[in-house]
C-alpha cells in the first residue's frame, strides 16, 4: 500500500513468481519527475572505467536529477536500462547488485532492460532513464 513517503502502490498479480531486483507493475499518484537517458560519467563528462563502475556512476546521476526535482530513490517508479552488451550485463549482474542497493537501497521500481547497438556517447556501455513519483 502508498504512504505518504512513496505515493505508490506494486501490482502483484495473484499465482505469480515474486519479481527478483524489480516490480511487476506500480500505481503511482502525485508529481512526476522524469530524467533522460542518463550514462555513467562525472561532472567533467569523464566516463567510468567499466560497466559496474559506469553503473554506479549513472546510478548517482539519477539521484542526483531526482533530488533536484524533490525527490529520492524512494519515489522511482519505473527504470527502462539500456545496455550495449546483453552478455556484458549479465555477466556483471552479481556485482551490479550490490552497488543498486549502495546507491537506491532495496528500493526495487518497474524496470525494462534494453540491448542497443550503440549508445550516442563513445565509450558509454549502458544508459538510464528513469521515473518517480512524488506525493
Amino acid at each position: 500500500m502508498a504512504d505518504n513517503k512513496t505515493a505508490h502502490d506494486l501490482l502483484h498479480p495473484a499465482n505469480w513468481p515474486q519479481p527478483k531486483g524489480y516490480a511487476n507493475g506500480i500505481r503511482a499518484r502525485g508529481t512526476f519527475v522524469l530524467t533522460g537517458g542518463i550514462i555513467g560519467w562525472d561532472e567533467t563528462e569523464t566516463l567510468a572505467e567499466g560497466f559496474v563502475a559506469q553503473t554506479r556512476q549513472t546510478l548517482k546521476n539519477i539521484l542526483a536529477i531526482l533530488k533536484e526535482g524533490g525527490a529520492g530513490p524512494e519515489h522511482l517508479v519505473r527504470m527502462t536500462w539500456y545496455v550495449c552488451d546483453m552478455d556484458e550485463y549479465l555477466a556483471a549482474r552479481r556485482d551490479i547488485g550490490p552497488v543498486y542497493l549502495e546507491t537506491i537501497g532495496s528500493h526495487f521500481p518497474a524496470m525494462a532492460l534494453v540491448a542497443v547497438t550503440r549508445l550516442v556517447e563513445p565509450g558509454a556501455r549502458l544508459e538510464i532513464e528513469a521515473t518517480a513519483v512524488v506525493p
